[in-house]
């Protein structure tokens, strides 16, 4: 089961999210289309949400938020949706509230949790009394940013210009205070809209970029008072494209090899977050251990980040036509070190559809060796990156495509004969790779882009078994500068530029302790000669006579 992470940026920079670097866009992206609403809550029980179970239950395919005389709510209790958290979207759900004129509620969205659990930031507001009732807050905030009939500009803490929208009272008389009520939560942006049964209560332009956010969680509140009963059923959450900004979604497998070795966890949040420290407009979601629970997890996803264990244990290898989908969308898909690798058949097919090639057992293999990538060719995953060798397991004699269709080499070598020292198997050495190697001695292409016939980008990266090689600047901007090209960013002329990781950071979120008689070591950062830039389109007509796809199965 997954659990997801997002990186944000202080409040300044994500409220700058929104306006900065929209130049920066491929015109020839695809438009996105919005995903329908999808159901989060399962009618059943409270998997995917989190809260105390003294206050939170559900019953008849409703949560319900209840306090008593004998169980009081001494302080705000919350029910926190576990399965993913919010950026663009619109949510849906029925509510009812039960109590005295005191009784009060409220949803809270794109929030931030502190550290005594309490859940702040925006909450559409609802009680008894009708006052608060379809108002926007600011919950340990700003607090009241516009109520029912209220349009609201918010340019600090306490300088809103609010303007009358409706009149609030006769918009109450939409509301059945002793029934059931739809609330409909409009999140685009700086722009938020707050709906009850279809009609519209009140509007914010938050411009605040000090205080608004732009992405939290999402969470149910009981409020502290007297007895008091909040119920809620049919919560649907449909995700909207983001506008100035791309939306890169991570996927961390679960713990595998060991310390500092195949660390997807660590490696997705660290690449999250030197992501978020580029010029590039970007608003990241990390998943962690394997595959997500929630539902709405590629919605509005610009590209997917899948680093994890592969071959028959790949977490795309169950989800083929759920994700193919998500594919035919026209999102962009990188796929790091094992996740390059399935098994042949359907899931074969699919990943030479989604990224152009893959590990194929019995055709590819495993090795370490240092390869040295003497020249890169001339595309936007390469720039700003120098030429440089690095070692790492890295697999090569990838299954591509017939005849290479689409697909550009990006990072190529000459591996060293001793890498087919080993016997015959299905990772290790075949007659394959050993005619490619030794015969022929074809160069082996350990990351290329692939252009999808839909307009879709991948990128297959083969590097990765060393958690420490991120701390490499050429080797981590190559994989950042790909992330982009996949997501339709256009990449600076320099590449993405991020802060090297220090050795704190590198040490962060692994999945194992460390070993007592480990030592730090930094990757070798040794740069060989600048050689002449080959293009790619070189490269391309050069694809046929390398004949490495096309050859028998």
């Amino acid at each position: 089961m997954s659990s997801p992470a997002f990186f944000r940026r202080p409040r300044l920079l994500a409220g700058l999210l929104a306006t900065a670097v929209v130049c920066s866009f491929s015109l020839t992206a695809q438009a996105i289309e919005p995903v329908g609403f999808k159901p989060i809550f399962n009618g059943k029980d409270l998997s995917g949400w989190e809260g105390d179970v003294s206050y939170w239950s559900v019953k008849d395919g409703v949560i319900i938020g209840q306090s008593t005389e004998e169980n009081p709510c001494t302080k705000n209790t919350f029910l926190q949706w576990t399965d993913g958290k919010l950026d663009d979207f619109e949510l849906k759900l029925e509510f009812r509230l039960s109590g005295t004129e005191q009784a009060n509620s409220g949803i809270q969205f794109r929030s931030q949790v502190e550290p005594d659990g309490h859940v702040v930031g925006y909450q559409a507001d609802m009680d008894r009394s009708g006052k608060w009732l379809g108002g926007l807050y600011d919950e340990r905030g700003r607090g009241s940013l516009a109520v029912r009939g209220q349009s609201t500009v918010v340019n600090g803490p306490k300088d809103m210009e609010k303007t009358s929208k409706g009149d609030g009272d006769k918009l109450a008389e939409k509301i059945n205070l002793d029934g059931w009520n739809e609330y409909h939560i409009i999140a685009r942006g700086n722009q938020l809209t707050l709906k009850i049964n279809g009609e519209t209560m009140c509007t914010v332009t938050d411009e605040d970029e000090a205080n608004r956010d732009l992405d939290g969680v999402l969470a149910l509140q009981l409020h502290s008072g007297p007895p008091m009963t909040i119920e809620f059923r049919n919560i649907q959450l449909r995700r909207l494209p983001l506008e100035g900004r791309k939306k890169v979604v991570f996927v961390a497998g679960s713990k595998s090899h060991g310390y500092f070795s195949h660390e997807h966890n660590a490696g997705c949040l660290l690449l999250a977050e030197k992501l978020s420290q580029t010029d590039l407009a970007v608003q990241t979601a990390v998943y962690l251990n394997g595959w997500p629970t929630d539902v709405t997890a590629f919605d509005n996803a610009d590209t997917v980040v899948c680093y994890c264990d592969g071959g028959g244990r790949h977490f795309l290898n169950p989800h083929l036509q759920e994700f193919d989908h998500v594919m035919a969308r026209g999102t962009g898909l990188v796929c790091i070190h094992y996740a390059v690798e399935t098994v042949p058949g359907k899931e074969g097919d699919h990943f030479l559809k989604w990224l152009g090639g893959y590990f194929e057992p019995n055709w590819s293999v495993n090795p370490h060796w240092t390869a040295d990538f003497k020249s890169l060719p001339k595309h936007p995953i390469t720039r700003g990156v120098k030429p440089f060798s690095i070692n790492d397991e890295w697999y090569y004699h990838m299954r591509f495509v017939d005849g290479m269709e689409g697909v550009t080499p990006i990072l190529s070598a000459m591996p060293p004969r001793e890498t087919l020292n080993r016997k015959d198997g299905p990772h290790s050495n075949n007659p394959h790779v050993r005619e490619a190697v030794l015969v022929r001695k074809e160069e082996q292409h350990v990351g290329w882009a692939y252009e999808r016939d839909n307009n879709g980008r991948a990128f297959g990266f083969t590097g990765g078994h060393w958690h420490v090689n991120w701390q490499h600047d050429d080797f981590r901007k190559v994989v950042l500068n790909a992330i982009a090209w996949t997501a339709h960013a256009e990449v600076p002329k320099n590449g993405l530029q991020s802060p090297t990781p220090t050795e704190e950071e590198m040490k962060s979120n692994q999945d194992y302790p460390q070993p007592n008689n480990w030592k730090f070591a930094p990757p070798k950062t040794e740069v060989k000669q600048t050689a002449t830039e080959k293009p790619a389109a070189q490269l391309v007509a050069k694809k046929k006579s390398l004949n490495l796809s096309t050859a028998a199965r």
